[in-house]
């Protein structure tokens, strides 16, 4: 089977400073790999280039065989590639259906339907179509937000830190979900965390940044080395 996505060698500035040196990453098929860091060390920036969002100044992104380039966003997401950013980024204003809905903007109108797997993963989100976003609860618009990405029909689904301020309840609700996306949907899986326990049951391979750089790759057990460990401590 071929990797669903790779990262080769990639740059991002952001004016003159450079954000992401020579970062090399390898998502595989039906996996779930992790990308781990303290704050500020270039993660989210990794998100943001293989999303599209932020242009990359060297190196390539590949997904299913194909190069990205300098593809938008829109084309990355008919493509099959799924973005859940930090911060949840929902309308506050829309309902909980019409938050669903914005994920059709990609779908062949065929397909322009929220999938019966975002309701059984997250059945509050059906419990709450007519309420608005804003009135969910952190928690709740996480569930949101994935359930909004989950609508474009992704082959892969990048989040960037999905446990970030939200109850434990959730947390364990939201990781449940990407087990089941993972061992079921076979879903290739990629995300930031800072979460360590998180990542020690879901993950089936890290990296850890740092200053921009990948320092260390290998499986998850890997986070029960101290040299490992060493590179997470704040």
């Amino acid at each position: 089977m071929a990797t669903a996505l790779i990262v080769e060698g990639i740059d991002l500035y952001y004016g003159a400073a450079r954000a992401l040196k020579s970062v090399s990453v390898e998502a595989k098929p039906a996996a779930i790999t992790a990308v781990l860091g303290r704050n500020g060390v270039g993660k989210s920036s990794l998100l943001r280039a293989i999303a599209g969002i932020q242009p990359v100044a060297k190196g390539e992104i590949r997904f299913d065989g194909a190069v990205l380039g300098k593809a938008p966003p829109y084309r990355r997401a008919r493509l099959g590639l799924g973005y859940v950013p930090q911060g949840r980024e929902i309308f506050p204003l829309l309902t909980v259906k019409e938050n669903l809905q914005t994920g059709f903007s990609t779908l062949p109108s065929g397909q322009r339907s929220v999938p019966d797997t975002v309701f059984d993963l997250f059945p509050v989100l059906k419990d709450m179509l007519s309420r608005r976003g804003g009135d969910l609860s952190g928690g709740q618009q996480q569930q949101l937000a994935i359930g909004r990405a989950l609508v474009t029909r992704p082959k892969v689904l990048i989040l960037d830190e999905p446990t970030e301020g939200i109850q434990p309840s959730i947390i364990k609700d939201i990781g449940r979900a990407l087990q089941f996306l993972r061992d079921e949907l076979k879903m290739t899986i990629l995300l930031v965390e800072q979460y360590l326990d998180f990542c020690r049951e879901l993950a089936d391979g890290i990296y850890i940044m740092d200053r921009g750089e990948i320092l260390h790759s290998g499986p998850a057990a890997d986070l029960e080395r101290p040299e490992v460990k060493r590179h997470l401590m704040v």
